[in-house]
């Protein structure tokens, strides 16, 4: 075993696997930017390297620097958890040039794997089914137009070189395929440094359901089992289960089996993911999509329902060392069930369509834990959450002896998680899980669009406004000891005069202002707010001007008319167009004095890897453009304003 490793990652990740690096009584080495200076990462390694500047590419992304950080911390080896350059053929063989283990599988596998169009060529010649798309790399807009139209509509728009929902495109509408094509393209440039697309068949209703594998450089390649991904929002994982409802064993052991092929035609080493859809009307069907020649965000759910650390075993191969398992000693016992914890929100005036990146400081934490719950999380109070990096904070995971306890156990340790100072979409989580079509496991991968709806909140709880009014109320009442002036206290009352509550005008980011005075009792401490309406108490947590109950939370501000009116932050108006969260402009398509339609695609945001298309309010004139590309823009900056048309006669 190695003596030393580094780990070329950050987050939650990176500390998981520092975790098993330190039962396993191996030193740890971590690296940050300067952007991650205090993480918890560089907190639990055993030593941490700086390594650059906060820009990924500069420092996450920076081959020479992670080789120059192992080269001075003695590092034998090199993890690279997921993202960054986990699949990174060019990474792999830099660590071997460099006399240093690459803790996952061989340059040649990661790069056959990591072309999607030569891998689904490699694993069909090895008798693994695939999904019926384009042939060939390097097609252009019209040969994929062109492919795409002779699969016939709606089809699926992928890039090559990557995976995880970035630049992947569903298309149903052919007119829309060249517009489409080129927003995959960016996307997939930005995400993967390679715009390289394919298109494939578009399944109705299917499901997702991938193989882990495991192998060793000895020869055996055995499978662990499924996991069930077909829980995703914009073509991204967010909740995932071990094993499968769908499954038989027939089906099982035919998929795993499969999977086995696929790893061995490419040489395959370590531990991988080999990925199937399967139509939604014949459960028995399965197609080959992809390999992911990487440690997979959802892999604790395999762990917890096999009792097998993945990361200890990625070490020990990497070490040598032969598998001890065969195919018949792994048993899945009992149901595990992960939910991704990400910096998003969703914004209430724009309900489903506003589920956007958020950032902001961690202002206070509580992360559950206790009988079968699990958390892999790379935040502490104080954390700086930007939109630098992947919006995924934490993963909340939970075992059961069923899938039903599972879930019950899920849903109760998201409505215990608090991360105030940073929205998150664990409320959101935690509504999806109890939707009667996830308790019944009847899933694919279209359910979380079509049921969003039913899922965001449409409005703040008018007990949100009451919790954060008894917070102002309580500042207001005078402390310490002696005699306290009845007058000094903000009870309402007056003096020949009808009683009038102490009002307070407050704010919600995004939404129009409120005045709410104290309407129920109310218990104020300095970390939570209890109040009493209509005869039912809420509690809520509290940090600021933050306050959180049941995996959801509200910024709710203090607003001065006079001063909004004053700094322009004020309601900007039908016309304005602003940023929907903290990102960069990537695309500017008009300029001042162009006529625009209602719906035009105007300009392109990015953050945490995510493009935000902003189109024309109404038909008009572009009165007003203050972004170019490249510009670093706040939340609800004005980006541009649009002046209407007036109306004939």
């Amino acid at each position: 075993m190695f003596d030393t490793v580094l780990v070329a990652n950050r987050g939650e990740i990176a500390v998981r696997v520092i975790r098993t690096l330190r039962a396993l009584g191996v030193r740890s080495v971590a690296v940050f930017s300067d952007a991650d200076a205090d993480a918890r990462h560089v907190r639990e390694a055993d030593t941490a390297v700086r390594i650059g500047p906060a820009p990924a590419a500069e420092s996450y992304l920076s081959v020479e620097r992670l080789l120059e950080a192992a080269a001075r911390t003695g590092a034998r080896a090199v993890h690279p958890g997921y993202g960054f350059l986990a699949e990174n053929a060019g990474f792999a063989r830099a660590c071997a040039d460099a006399g240093l283990v690459f803790i996952g599988p061989p340059a040649e596998a990661i790069s056959l794997m990591g072309d999607k169009i030569r891998a689904k060529e490699t694993v069909r010649a090895a008798g693994v089914p695939v999904v019926p798309g384009s042939t060939g790399s390097g097609l252009g807009d019209a040969e994929l137009a062109a492919a795409a139209r002779e699969i016939g509509m709606p089809v699926l728009l992928k890039p090559s070189a990557g995976g995880g929902g970035k630049g992947m495109r569903l298309v149903r509408e052919a007119d829309r395929l060249l517009e489409e094509i080129a927003g995959a393209r960016r996307e997939a440039r930005a995400s993967f440094g390679d715009d390289t697309l394919l298109v494939e068949r578009w399944i109705d209703r299917p499901r997702h359901i991938e193989i882990q594998v495991l192998a060793d450089g000895h020869g055996r390649v055995i499978h662990l089992g499924e996991r069930e991904c077909s829980l995703q929002r914009r073509h991204q994982k967010v909740i995932e289960e071990a094993p499968s409802v769908l499954l038989d064993e027939a089906t099982r052991a035919g998929m795993g089996e499969a999977a086995v092929q696929a790893a061995l035609s490419c040489g395959y080493r370590g531990a991988g993911t080999v990925e199937f859809i399967v139509p939604g009307g014949d459960p028995k069907a399965y197609y080959f999509m992809e390999m992911n020649t990487r440690l997979q965000v959802e892999h604790p759910i395999t762990e917890l329902v096999t009792g097998i650390d993945l990361v200890e075993w990625q070490l020990r191969v990497a070490a040598g060392e032969r598998l001890p398992y065969t195919q018949d000693d792994i048993r899945l016992t009992g149901h595990a069930v992960e939910a991704r914890v990400c910096a998003e929100t969703v914004s209430v005036r724009e309900g489903a369509r506003g589920f956007l990146p958020s950032g902001g400081t961690v202002l206070r934490l509580r992360e559950p834990q206790g009988e079968g719950v699990r958390t892999d999380s790379g935040l502490t109070e104080g954390t700086e959450v930007g939109s630098l990096y992947d919006p995924m904070l934490s993963k909340v995971i939970a075992y059961g002896p069923d899938r039903a306890t599972a879930l019950r156990r899920l849903r109760a340790a998201l409505a215990d998680t608090v991360t105030l100072g940073v929205p998150t979409n664990a409320g959101f989580l935690r509504r999806l899980l109890a939707h009667p079509a996830v308790v019944s496991g009847e899933l694919d991968t279209g359910l979380v669009e079509r049921v969003m709806d039913d899922l965001v909140p449409t409005d703040v709880p008018e007990e949100v406004y009451e919790a954060a009014a008894a917070v102002r109320l309580e500042a207001l009442r005078p402390s310490g000891p002696g005699w306290t002036d009845p007058f000094s206290v903000p009870s309402g009352w007056r003096l020949g005069g009808e009683h009038r509550p102490v009002a307070f005008p407050l704010r919600v980011p995004g939404l129009e202002p409120v005045t709410r005075s104290v309407r129920g009792t109310h218990a104020v401490t300095d970390d939570r707010v209890a109040v009493t309406l209509d005869g039912v108490r809420h509690t809520f947590h509290r940090a600021g001007d933050w306050l959180g109950r049941e995996g959801d939370a509200w910024q709710v501000r203090d607003h001065d008319p006079v001063a909004a009116s004053l700094t322009g932050a004020a309601h900007t108006g039908a016309d304005s167009l602003t940023a929907p969260m903290p990102g960069t402009v990537t695309v500017v398509k008009v300029a001042v004095g162009d006529e625009v339609t209602a719906g035009q695609s105007l300009l392109v945001v990015e953050a945490m890897k995510m493009e935000h298309v902003i189109s024309a309010p109404h038909a008009g004139t572009v009165a007003e453009l203050d972004v170019t590309a490249g510009t670093a823009v706040a939340m609800d900056q004005v980006l541009a304003v649009i002046a209407p048309h007036e109306e004939e006669g």
